[in-house]
């Protein structure tokens, strides 16, 4: 599969000075940049810096980052999917998890996830394959911004549906192990049909053991 990495940016004034959207952003560049330090949902944010240069390296891989000059104040990962989940089973070379989406709380409100998720999909790069991400209600940070797991479940659609992302039912055990959580997916549109039927045997493994 042809990994196209297209660097786009875009430059969003706001009160805190110029905030800059960009990516894929290349591993040498990223490791110049430094991590705010509410950046920590996942890890510390010097560790979740360390892991962003690292699939920014990854042929699949793109990070993509809102930024004050040298300072990370969100991000966007995308890589294939972990070993350990049922996503990477099949080896599809054309099937890429957006993994991450984390914005520092007091930035929260400047829409920085609709714009880096846009970022990433410009310039038909991502149109030769299948996305999609797996909304867990555990990851989501329902203290801090004060919505209940349905309207936090919501918010989340929205932002997905801002590059088309859709939902998707699966017989995944973890997504049906809470009704709020969910699948969402964007087919590229130069998807050929048998990676589209590869990844419904993923989504509906029950469904293909008889």
């Amino acid at each position: 599969m042809d990994h196209r990495k297209h660097h786009h940016m875009e430059r969003l004034s706001s009160s805190f000075g110029e905030v800059i959207i960009e990516g894929p952003v290349p591993p040498e560049r990223l490791a110049g940049y430094r991590m705010h330090e509410d950046l920590d949902a996942f890890r510390r944010p010097a560790e979740q810096h360390e892991a962003l240069v690292e699939i920014a390296g990854l042929p699949e891989g793109r990070i993509v980052v809102a930024r004050l000059d040298e300072l990370i104040v969100g991000y966007v990962t995308f890589h294939y999917p972990d070993e350990m989940e049922r996503w990477s089973e099949a080896g599809m070379d054309d099937l890429i998890e957006l993994g991450a989406v984390e914005v520092a709380n007091e930035y929260r409100s400047l829409g920085l996830g609709k714009r880096m998720i846009r970022c990433a999909f410009a310039g038909d790069q991502l149109e030769n394959a299948i996305v999609y991400t797996t909304e867990y209600y555990w990851h989501w940070d329902l203290e801090q911004s004060g919505l209940n797991v349905w309207e936090y479940r919501s918010m989340m659609e929205r932002l997905m549906k801002t590059v088309d992302m859709v939902w998707y039912a699966t017989d995944d055990p973890e997504i049906c192990s809470h009704p709020a959580n969910c699948l969402m997916v964007r087919i590229g549109r130069e998807v050929p049909m048998e990676s589209i039927e590869q990844f419904d045997r993923i989504r509906f493994r029950q469904r293909f053991m008889y």
